[in-house]
């Protein structure tokens, strides 16, 4: 078959063997769908209904009846699963402007779930909405789970080159190729807890040190209340409906993994925790008064391997927050003998991923949730 120009050979064919898959060029936004599909994940609106975002395993649910679905979409940088009845139909590599179709279906009532594989900090992706099929139609969108988990962190959280079976991506399509939020241990959770969810996860930051020493003067906190991560002084306009009854912040791996460097702003590894340490509890501070006293904090921290600076942090600022009286901060350490760190760059893989998730759920059900 001939690749259309609006998708690349491997989109094509991650669905072609099915003869399910055609593209071509598309609006901005689909007319007459608005607000018929439900968010997972921070987005900015458009007046036009079509939807802009930058952080990764941002999700759109949908419904329709009929024998197919298209998927408008104008995005250059990243990479989508598509989903039809809970079963994996596509993958779309960089699509671009297009409108993307899942056809031959059985004639009947059917689910969509669009989920953005990658990370693109600077680039920003725009999802127009579902149309139907000739005769068919895009039904209300599905309701919203009362279950909600935020997930906060660095490549971890974003689940950074997890697809990979080498530590050097280099050969096998980089990182973006290489990487899907939708099998990272957050998605994981919330998916097997039924919960909606946020991804808010930020390659190489850190609470105040990125990835060996980079960027200095920005970290984390520069970008966590942006909807965009690209727009200077962009702010997530939190709808009421967002209340998470738990957010697990996983942020320390780029503060403490890599030693310091002359010229940083901290000149001992000391000077470096206590200020870790003060950032934290600021950010905390941040989360308790966006989310109410009801939200339990998960402050979590996993094995560096070259320094116990990092769990050690992390068991003092929960500590102190409850001494203070917030026992809804609880610590999560995670580490397992059976992780293999065989994605790129020595991250999680994705039979990680499964077992941080399975060591996670195991401490979110110790915890007395009301939900």
């Amino acid at each position: 078959m001939q690749t259309p120009p609006h998708l690349s050979r491997r989109t094509v064919v991650a669905a072609a063997a099915a003869g399910i898959v055609t593209a071509s060029a598309s609006p901005v936004r689909a007319s007459g769908t608005r607000a018929r599909f439900h968010t997972v994940g921070r987005v900015s609106r458009a007046a036009d209904g079509s939807v802009a975002y930058t952080w990764p395993g941002v999700q759109f649910e949908g419904r329709f009846r009929g024998t197919g679905v298209g998927i408008v979409l104008d995005d250059a940088d990243n990479d989508y699963d598509v989903h039809i009845d809970g079963a994996s139909a596509a993958t779309l590599v960089t699509p671009g402007r297009t409108t993307f179709r899942i056809e031959n279906l059985p004639d009947g009532v059917h689910t969509v779930r669009l989920v953005k594989r990658t990370e693109s900090p600077w680039a920003v992706g725009r999802f127009g909405g579902f149309l139907p099929a000739p005769e068919g139609a895009v039904l209300a969108a599905p309701r919203a789970r009362g279950r909600q988990i935020e997930f906060i962190g660095d490549s971890f959280t974003a689940g950074y080159g997890n697809l990979s079976d080498t530590r050097d991506c280099s050969g096998n399509g980089g990182v973006n190729r290489n990487s899907s939020a939708d099998l990272a241990f957050g998605t994981l959770t919330a998916r097997k807890l039924d919960a909606d969810h946020q991804l808010n996860a930020f390659s190489g930051r850190g609470m105040v040190r990125n990835y060996n020493g980079g960027s200095a003067g920005t970290d984390f906190r520069t970008y966590y209340d942006r909807a965009l991560l690209n727009v200077d002084g962009d702010v997530w306009r939190r709808p009421d409906s967002w209340r998470p009854q738990v957010v697990v912040i996983g942020l320390g791996i780029n503060d403490f993994s890599t030693p310091l460097h002359a010229g940083e702003r901290w000149a001992t590894e000391d000077e470096l925790t206590a200020a870790y340490e003060s950032a934290y509890h600021g950010f905390l501070d941040r989360l308790r008064a966006s989310y109410g006293p009801r939200t339990f904090l998960v402050v979590s921290a996993t094995d560096l391997g070259n320094t116990a600076v990092f769990v050690q942090a992390t068991r003092r600022i929960v500590q102190e927050r409850n001494r203070r009286g917030d026992h809804r901060v609880r610590h999560w350490y995670y580490a397992d003998a059976g992780l293999d760190h065989l994605g790129c760059d020595w991250h999680p893989s994705v039979r990680d991923h499964r077992i941080i998730a399975g060591l996670l759920g195991d401490h979110l059900a110790s915890l007395p949730l009301r939900w």
